[in-house]
């Protein structure tokens, strides 16, 4: 019993030091989730409703509190509703979150080639919208279109978006360094901030990017205009060189960090979001 006790001591010690990391994680994962909704509404008008009620509380505001108090469980109510499909995300990412995933980001020759493949329809003003999915899974999507199961190349791709056939008004999945699929529906964004002169294709790709962590390329048959669509964001018109950089950036797990760092830093001309030029 003696090294019994002296396991339960050490675990005594440890205790503390897994429950505090523990915490951070989850912490870090909420976060990660609330920032790439625009769940994190939510939280800043949370955030202010505790402030002002600490405020009342500091200086015994006695009418403010009484105020709060009562109107405490309808503001709760009401936000769960007015927030429905921000919670039913996060919910969604919860559930199809995969924490072990084996590595499935195309290969450099092979972002190149659908890049090349986005040049080509641009130049002939035929849409184009291809999924390059990340942590999350979209298997629910991919099961909407046909499967193909094919190699990467720009002529498929091409072939595939540039006749008026049954697939061509559909998404592309590209999963584990192959064409998954085609012809899949995406959910459409629920954003009101966005371009009006924008089609289905711009708002199916920001919404794919609302449901999941995908990056979504999208060509434009109006305009020829190649953008990417990624963390609820959108951004229009980039070079051909400039999207097979960001797409390296972002696919890569080593970089997925830098990547995010590197958007903040304005490496993406911030002129270019479709969310900053109404």
């Amino acid at each position: 019993m003696e090294w019994f006790q002296r396991l339960n001591s050490v675990y005594d010690v440890v205790r503390p030091v897994l429950d505090v990391a523990l915490l951070a994680f989850l912490l870090y994962k909420a976060y990660g989730l609330l920032v790439r909704t625009q769940a994190v509404q939510l939280i800043k008008g949370a955030g202010f409703l505790v402030l002002v009620y600490g405020i009342a509380f500091l200086f015994k505001l006695t009418t403010l509190r009484w105020i709060l108090t009562m109107l405490g469980p309808g503001l709760f109510v009401a936000i769960a509703i007015v927030f429905q499909p921000e919670l039913r995300k996060i919910i969604m990412r919860l559930g199809q979150g995969e924490l072990f995933r084996p590595d499935n980001k195309p290969r450099i020759g092979q972002l190149e080639a659908v890049v090349t493949a986005a040049e080509i329809l641009a130049r002939q003003k035929r849409g184009m919208l291809v999924v390059f999915p990340r942590k999350i899974n979209i298997r629910n999507i991919i099961d909407t279109g046909t499967r193909m199961n094919a190699e990467i190349s720009s002529s498929l791709i091409v072939t595939v978006f540039e006749f008026d056939g049954p697939l061509h008004d559909g998404a592309m999945i590209i999963q584990n360094g192959r064409i998954a699929a085609a012809g899949c529906f995406l959910p459409l964004s629920e954003q009101q901030d966005i371009r009006k002169n924008f089609g289905t294709r711009h708002r199916a790709a920001l919404g794919m990017s609302e449901q999941s962590d995908a990056v979504v390329l999208v060509a434009s048959e109006e305009t020829g205009a190649i953008s990417l669509a990624y963390d609820t964001r959108l951004y229009y018109d980039l070079s051909p060189l400039e999207v097979t950089r960001k797409l390296k950036e972002l696919l890569d797990r080593g970089a997925r960090k830098d990547s995010v760092a590197s958007l903040l830093n304005g490496n993406i001309d911030e002129g270019k979001n479709v969310f900053a030029e109404q």
